[in-house]
């Protein structure tokens, strides 16, 4: 039975989606690549936005004007009142060079400020910085919050994400969280309620609530592109602005590696991303369609109804004694069981929808452990709802399982089976494994060298 792995590109886990479209990977890339050939490792403010926009972040529309009159065609088309900022290169920092100028309600003060900003920024870090000015539309911050998301290279813990208050007091304020990427929306959630300003985004003396779900979403989509773009050293959306009717990036800023940095030399998150690339599509014997991931944390209470769907005899044939339901479905075990080091066990859930209520239901758990000895070792085990046995979905996680434990590098995998379990054996068979009675010890042992059976 020839199983292969599937790339995810249209299967992504709804905790950890981001948006309707997968990121446009392509279009940052193709910034950040051309951003590095010209030897720069700041990225100006509309390629920093065009960035976020990559990764379904919202953005307000900005235009790159090289000349006062460009500026002026960029107002009249956004429509009055605008903003305009500098435009730079080598300046990230634009307030410090008087290099935003807001409020700008026709084509005269349009074209003042463009003046004076190109003469401030002259005088204060000379003329070689002055690349012109974006064009944006004046944001009413209204009863909207200013807040901001970031992430910075820690020599310890590699990239670290930052949320909390932003606007230009965020130096002063100080109300932040930090988290490892990658985030689900859990993950982000409690990340925000680490701060004080969350409280008043669930909406303080009349103002309605932020959309704190969007936001928990947004996060990660934020999470997201730090994880998949390791050239990025540093990037700040300051501010965010949010509202209960919408979120919005109003400025972003974005520094790279040094461009002499070797690929291999840029550091790594602390915590392994989400493994998309072993989410799949499958079948059952009787044609139902199944999808086959990487368990999450958000699947514990899809992993109580699993538990509540076994049998005795299920649990007894998986645990070699009995665990009552409580047992098996204590938050402290479901954690661990969810909640899981990628790099350390594997752990794939088959997954449907029911067809009556349209609510997703765990099928079958399979799980790779890695030998604590031999990194290249690790032992296999599967437990199936009563309801799906005999249906293929043994078969298909296990197979699932020798192709990730391939991917991963490993040489052998090995069970323990009870002698009574002969579904098992025989879907063990069938793999590959060469099965051993070990009557002192009253089980039955699996074995299969990956290398052999590749």
């Amino acid at each position: 039975m020839a199983l292969h792995v599937q790339p995810a590109r249209h299967l992504r886990d709804p905790e950890l989606a981001t948006g309707d479209d997968e990121p446009d990977r392509e279009r940052v890339e193709e910034i950040i690549s051309n951003a590095r050939d010209d030897g720069r490792t700041i990225l100006t403010e509309w390629e920093a936005k065009a960035i976020l926009a990559a990764y379904d972040i919202p953005t307000v529309e900005t235009r790159i004007a090289r000349t006062g009159e460009e500026a002026v065609g960029a107002a009249d088309a956004i429509g009055y009142p605008v903003v305009l900022k500098l435009f730079s290169e080598t300046i990230t920092h634009k307030t410090d060079v008087g290099g935003v100028k807001l409020d700008l309600t026709d084509a005269g003060a349009v074209r003042e400020a463009y003046a004076a900003i190109e003469a401030s920024v002259a005088e204060k870090a000379g003329p070689g910085h002055f690349d012109g000015v974006t064009v944006q539309p004046m944001v009413d911050l209204g009863d909207a919050y200013e807040l901001i998301a970031g992430s910075s290279v820690d020599p310890q813990f590699g990239p670290v994400l930052l949320f909390g208050s932003g606007g230009q007091l965020v130096e002063v304020y100080r109300d932040r969280a930090l988290a490892l990427p990658p985030l689900t929306t859990t993950l982000a959630r409690r990340m925000m309620e680490r701060t004080r300003i969350v409280e008043a985004l669930k909406g303080v003396r009349g103002r309605d609530p932020v959309d704190l779900s969007a936001l928990e979403k947004l996060l990660v989509r934020f999470s997201q592109l730090v994880v998949e773009q390791p050239w990025i050293s540093e990037l700040d959306i300051n501010p965010l602005l949010a509202s209960s009717e919408r979120l919005i990036a109003l400025d972003a800023r974005v520094v790279l590696h040094d461009p002499s940095t070797a690929e291999e030399e840029l550091p790594k998150t602390a915590i392994r991303a989400y493994p998309n690339q072993y989410v799949s599509r499958e079948e059952l014997d009787d044609a139902t369609p199944v999808t086959v991931r990487p368990i999450r944390p958000e699947d514990e209470p899809l992993m109580v109804k699993f538990h509540e769907s076994l049998s005795e005899r299920s649990v007894y044939m998986r645990y070699f004694h009995m665990m009552n339901l409580d047992q098996r479905t204590a938050h402290e075990r479901l954690t661990r069981i969810c909640f899981i080091d990628y790099d350390r066990e594997m752990a794939l859930v088959a997954e449907r929808r029911h067809p009556e209520t349209g609510e997703r239901e765990i099928m079958g758990v399979g799980r790779l452990s890695k030998n604590h000895v031999s990194a290249e070792e690790a032992e296999f085990s599967l437990l199936v709802n009563d309801l799906y046995q005999r249906r293929g979905v043994g078969t298909i996680l296990l197979g699932r399982l020798l192709e990730v434990g391939r991917e991963e590098g490993l040489h052998r995998i090995t069970a323990e089976i009870l002698p009574a379990n002969r579904p098992m054996q025989n879907v063990s068979r069938k793999l590959g494994f060469s099965l051993r009675h070990d009557p002192e010890e009253g089980v039955v042992h699996a074995d299969l060298d990956l290398y052999q059976h590749a």
